[in-house]
């Protein structure tokens, strides 16, 4: 018993040093031929992405567009030990970005009197805001980090998809016109606080004959490249080895065109300038600015958190692996504590740099360790190769990154036709929003009052027959039961609503057994293997009786896949079929290592990709037109 304990002893520490260092548990079975290179492609690549919207949207928190690469930079290596996802891209955010200049412009503003903080005293503009901004991002860490400590992940579920969509929808609209400054070449005070909207479009079109011509133009170009290439990405993406990069080449296109043309002196273009070189030392955060931004802090902390977790379970269950919502608040809170320590401000992930992560061949957070390198070796040796680069570059590229969210306004008429209180609900977030500021509005506190655990977390059950009536009870109540075969009666207690979705999704999964997307990701995946066998042209295809035949490996398939041909292949012209092949062609049944295969009538095909092709010489569905064709 005492042996039994202390190995009990030994797995309950080895589990809670695991769930405090995930990053234990994955490089434990890190596949280093099979990973190594695509973490390294995806990581330099998902490093000059980040280098370019760290730089763009630190103009969103209005700071200067070094301490972008501070964000790109040092939140990522604490992410790299205690996140539990292996393909997020940790950083800049633009809608956290936005909600931080909302602060920032408001106890630092452009024109006027600074907030009366002693901490204030002594310091640039610059380094005011710095404070601020990093101030208010380690009181965002400390809420991440207290949530996760207190377990309360499941905040997230309270945050349905037309809430997260109004106000991600109008924070959009707060970033478009903030940069508009930069893409006309402006300069306009940033506004914060109520209709800071309306005061904003109102300062530049008094000034819009004052238009720089050379911004103007330098933005239209960038913004419809990179909108052309975008799409071309996602239409061509199972085609290209990964998506073309095009942000980071228009970015050196224009940062060269601006150095050899001297566009700062000759057009008066805005340009980043010179850049801080290096780190600078840590610096302690403001009690003062906690008071001032404790109510902004929260709802920057939930939102951060909430997109972050999204994009996180997305590619969780398509690369099937857990992910903990309660590891990952405190992930992020310690991410934004350390990283605002050294002047960095507000992190989450981006969708675009998370999907160049994952697309391009990244499978752990070995890719974002890789592309903090990236960021740290521009910050400290390449930096002043930026200096010539043009704001309104960086003010074109954040409008196109919000494609995404200002196209959910096309959401309008459909919730409108099909759910009124849904699209009321997002509409009445997006007024809020767009007239309030983006920096007052928390999202969940407009769930509906229905959102209570007991409804979020119901009580599901398997019905089963009670012997000799017609009665259908919860199995586990009873001793005898009958259970149809091949059925399953699942007895949801409570309504369907987006904050349970995801709970009775899980209970669904568990009462069945098996997982659907893991049972397609197997179904494609040999689909995908006979598919490469047979594009290879391998020299021993034959053709039997007028039918191609290839040698398939059936031990790489799915066992219930083996047991579905050997149970449905009847064709007597295929030479792996359980009633015999053709004259000559030995027959050994189709659970053997490698052998002939005739594809005419062969059911892998139309088994795992669903085509119905009717062989002439076969009463079984098969592929070979579709192979031919």
């Amino acid at each position: 018993n005492l042996r039994v304990l202390i190995i009990e002893r030994r797995e309950d520490k080895d589990a809670a040093v695991l769930s405090a260092l995930p990053v234990i548990g994955w490089m434990r079975s890190y596949r280093v031929r099979e990973w190594l290179v695509g973490d390294v492609v995806s990581g330099v690549s998902t490093g000059l992405v980040a280098i370019m919207q760290g730089l763009a949207f630190s103009l969103l928190a209005s700071l200067p567009p070094s301490y972008g690469l501070y964000t790109a930079f040092f939140p990522v290596l604490t992410y790299f030990f205690l996140g539990t996802s292996r393909h997020i891209s940790v950083g800049p955010f633009p809608v956290l970005s936005l909600m931080v200049g909302a602060v920032v412009t408001r106890l630092v503003p452009d024109e006027g009197a600074h907030a009366n903080i002693t901490d204030f005293e002594g310091l640039t503009q610059d380094q005011r805001r710095v404070l601020v901004a990093s101030s208010m991002t380690f009181l965002m860490g400390i809420f991440q980090l207290a949530m996760g400590v207190l377990q309360v992940g499941f905040i997230v579920v309270y945050l349905s998809e037309t809430l997260v969509s109004g106000f991600t929808t109008a924070a959009a609209v707060h970033i478009l016109v903030s940069q508009l400054k930069f893409v006309l070449g402006l300069t306009v005070p940033g506004i914060s606080g109520p209709l800071s909207i309306i005061y904003t479009l109102e300062k530049i079109f008094v000034q819009i004959t004052s238009t720089n011509i050379c911004d103007l133009v330098m933005s239209i170009v960038i913004m419809v490249v990179v909108f052309i290439v975008k799409e071309l990405n996602d239409r061509y993406k199972a085609k290209l080895p990964f998506p073309i990069p095009i942000e980071v080449i228009m970015t050196v296109i224009a940062c060269g065109i601006s150095y050899k043309l001297n566009f700062e002196d000759r057009y008066k273009v805005d340009v980043v300038g010179k850049m801080v070189s290096g780190y600078e030392s840590p610096i302690a955060p403001s009690l003062e600015v906690f008071k001032e931004s404790a109510v902004e802090a929260f709802p920057v902390a939930i939102v951060g958190f909430a997109v972050a977790f999204s994009v996180a379970k997305v590619y969780s269950i398509k690369h099937d692996y857990p992910i903990d919502g309660n590891q990952e608040l405190i992930a992020f809170g310690v991410s934004n504590i350390f990283g605002a320590a050294f002047s960095s401000f507000a992190a989450s992930t981006s969708l675009s740099r998370a999907a160049v992560q994952e697309s391009s061949g990244g499978k752990t957070q070995t890719a974002g360790l890789i592309s903090a390198i990236i960021v740290m070796i521009v910050t400290l040796a390449l930096g002043f190769l930026l200096a010539p680069l043009p704001k309104s570059v960086l003010g074109a590229l954040v409008i196109v990154n919000l494609k995404g969210m200002l196209m959910q306004l096309r959401e309008i008429p459909y919730l409108w036709r099909r759910d009124k209180p849904d699209k009321k609900i997002k509409t009445i977030i997006f007024v809020a929003i767009t007239e309030s500021g983006s920096g007052h509005f928390c999202p969940d506190i407009v769930a509906p009052p229905s959102c209570h655990l007991p409804a979020v977390t119901p009580r599901c059950s398997i019905l089963a027959n009670l012997p000799g009536t017609d009665l259908y009870r919860d199995q586990k109540d009873y001793l005898q039961v009958f259970q149809p075969k091949g059925v399953k009666i699942f007895r949801i207690p409570s309504p369907i609503f987006f904050a349970n979705i995801e709970f009775l999704r899980s209970k669904l999964v568990e009462a069945v057994g098996f997982s659907p997307q893991r049972v397609l990701r197997k179904r494609e995946k040999a689909l995908r293997k006979i598919k490469a066998t047979f594009q290879k042209r391998d020299p021993t295809i034959t053709e039997v009786g007028g039918n191609p035949v290839i040698p398939v490996c059936f031990s790489d398939l799915p066992f219930y896949m083996r047991v579905r041909i050997a149970q449905r292949s009847t064709c007597a012209l295929c030479p792996w079929c359980p009633v015999g092949g053709p004259s000559g062609v030995q027959s050994q049944g189709p659970f053997t290592g490698g052998r002939p295969v005739c594809l005419s009538g062969a059911e892998v095909y139309s088994v795992l990709s669903g085509l119905s092709w009717t062989c002439s010489q076969c009463i079984l569905p098969c592929v070979s037109s579709a192979v031919h064709n």
